[in-house]
């Protein structure tokens, strides 16, 4: 019997439902971070006063309306699966892990982006401090162990689903 069949109750039902939008939101969640990792060489070797303007024009405002929210909604979306998987160990450990990563994502955010984000905003070109280096390597080091985190939380609620798919529901 596979999940399908065995998931035609109400509660199974809204499960099989919930496991997409629960990895569409981990793909959002990834794409961020990930993308940061991929543009990390380049930004590496831009001058301070091109940093600045790059951070403070052209990330201005994703966090808020895009990071955040979604990474939220990933965080209470696999909380909602690891209740719904209380019954089956295997699953739910995998969710665990999903949720757990989405927390460390969350407080990665706040420990290393959001303070250089707070100190950017005062920033002009012309009062970049001299330690400006090291307020970057700050920034790139939250949103590169934020797309470790992303993969990690995307890994373990694939392997949960795919669990799920080749046995029958234990709920």
């Amino acid at each position: 019997m596979t999940d399908v069949e065995s998931d035609r109750s109400g509660g199974g039902r809204r499960l099989l439902a919930l496991r997409p939008v629960n990895l569409a939101f981990a793909v959002l969640a990834a794409l961020a971070p990930l993308a940061h990792v991929l543009e990390l060489p380049n930004k590496l070797a831009l001058d301070a006063q091109l940093w600045l303007a790059v951070q403070q024009h052209l990330y201005r405002g994703w966090g808020p309306f895009l990071g955040g929210p979604v990474e939220i909604i990933a965080f209470a979306t696999s909380l909602t699966l690891l209740v719904a998987r209380r019954r089956d160990p295997a699953p739910m450990r995998l969710t665990l892990v999903a949720a757990l990563a989405y927390v460390g994502m969350i407080v990665v955010f706040f420990a290393l982006n959001d303070p250089v984000n707070a100190a950017l905003g005062s920033w002009t070109a012309s009062s970049i401090p001299p330690d400006w280096p090291s307020f970057r390597l700050r920034w790139e080091i939250g949103h590169a162990l934020a797309a470790i985190l992303s993969v990690v939380a995307i890994i373990a609620l694939v392997r949960a689903w795919l669990i799920e798919r080749v046995r029958p529901n234990r709920a």
